[in-house]
């Protein structure tokens, strides 16, 4: 395994980590005391330079901290989602304090995500069964899209700033175009069950579990924009088009041991991702997009590509450096660490 550098967040055990999208130095660590349980929450933004990683500032919440994301218009503000509820944005330039607090999910805030086109709104999501969309400059919500049961992660699609995803616990994957009336369900134009049956043979080998169970995390490819992974309490990732949202999954990624926590697809590669795991692990896949296509089945069977297994407790966020080489990864686990790593020495053992 290549080297790696470690930041310990000792008494806090880390929900997220992001890069910032202006600078390959800086990171930020959203986390929580007591797993998250009960207790304070702590976000830690971190400078990578020659001494290793340094806390460049740290704020702290009430309650615990489950998600983040970098102001796409601020290069100095992040927001943070929390377990009372609330979305706070911090300033790096402001002490203590957050510049603006949003509260008005009535249960945890789960996911946060900021748009990456007009970069002017936010999305939330929560355990309350909504989503929410925010301007950074209004303390109430643009808009709330009913989802109906607890909903672990929310993102909107990397080119087109109307459309907005989300999973739940229900086991669907919902598509929402705020260009559509209100009336039309809410925006709701694709409602994909992801643990149902493919109309078409599956490919040979172990068959996924058919039975509906929670989806935690999903993320957008940046570079086929219909196209999304899902993961979760199943250990299958799965990838779906959603031009065609009945015709199953496009393919199928199965090898961890425990529930899929978090999904990353690779902002340099079109079909890499990266995936974190309640079996401790980070795993690099392919999800066999550009491989020849298989004679018994549509479904690609994805590769795993190299598996990265220095977190001794729960791995539960993973992000892609922008910059750079093109393969530094950031990773979190509730070992109360962060881990830095080259993943492309998995990446040059590549087909």
């Amino acid at each position: 395994m290549a080297p790696m550098l470690e930041f310990r967040t000792v008494g806090f055990n880390p929900y997220a980590v992001k890069y910032s999208p202006y600078y390959d130095s800086r990171i930020a660590v959203a986390s929580a005391a007591n797993y998250g349980i009960v207790g304070n929450g702590r976000v830690f933004c971190l400078a990578l330079g020659p001494q290793g990683i340094q806390v460049e500032k740290t704020f702290d919440t009430n309650d615990a901290q489950y998600d983040l994301a970098w102001s796409e218009i601020n290069e100095n503000q992040l927001l943070v989602a929390c377990g009372d509820g609330s979305i706070k944005l911090y300033d790096l330039n402001v002490n203590e304090f957050p510049v603006m607090n949003f509260h008005e999910h009535k249960r945890e805030c789960f996911s946060v995500a900021w748009s990456p086109v007009t970069k002017d709104t936010f999305a939330s999501s929560s355990w309350d069964g909504t989503i929410k969309i925010w301007s950074p400059a209004r303390k109430d919500s643009l808009k709330t899209l009913p989802v109906g049961n607890c909903t672990y992660s929310t993102s909107y699609c990397p080119s087109n700033p109307n459309i907005i995803s989300a999973v739940s616990t229900d086991s669907f994957l919902r598509v929402f175009d705020l260009r559509t009336p209100i009336s039309a369900q809410y925006h709701l134009t694709t409602k994909i069950p992801v643990h149902q049956p493919p109309p078409v043979p599956l490919p040979q080998g172990p068959a996924p579990p058919a039975m509906p169970a929670e989806i935690l995390t999903h993320d957008w490819n940046k570079y086929r924009d219909t196209v999304i992974a899902t993961g979760g309490v199943d250990r299958v990732i799965r990838t779906f088009d959603i031009r065609n949202p009945s015709a199953g999954p496009a393919s199928l990624m199965m090898g961890h041991e425990y529930a899929v926590r978090r999904l990353a697809w690779s902002p340099h590669a079109s079909d890499i991702l990266l995936s974190a795991s309640y079996d401790m692990t980070v795993r690099l896949w392919t999800d066999g997009s550009t491989m020849a296509p298989e004679q018994s089945s549509p479904i690609k069977s994805g590769l795993q590509l190299g598996i990265m297994n220095r977190h001794t407790e729960f791995a539960t966020g993973v992000d892609w450096c922008l910059f750079g080489v093109a393969g530094w990864v950031a990773t979190v686990g509730w070992d109360e660490r962060l881990l830095l790593w080259d993943a492309n020495a998995m990446l040059q053992g590549r087909v």
